[in-house]
């Protein structure tokens, strides 16, 4: 299942960078692409936990940036 979501407050590129690798190391994740200069994340990951593995993008990301939020696109 492919994604888009929106992300708000990212704010270096660097970070946007190791968000992007972080969460292609989540297990379930196919791809990942996180844009720092549209502010965007596009993920590819199991259907069937594709709720989980959106919690543990949070947590990467708050780990990396904590003041960027994560907003489903078309929501």
């Amino acid at each position: 299942m492919k994604k888009k979501f929106k992300m708000q407050d990212l704010d270096c590129a660097n970070c946007a960078a190791k968000m992007e690798e972080a969460i292609k190391r989540i297990d379930g994740v196919n791809d990942a692409s996180v844009s720092f200069m549209n502010q965007k994340l596009t993920i590819d990951a199991a259907e069937d936990r594709f709720d989980a593995i959106m919690d543990e993008v949070v947590k990467v990301c708050a780990k990396v940036e904590p003041d960027t939020k994560i907003i489903l696109a078309n929501a």
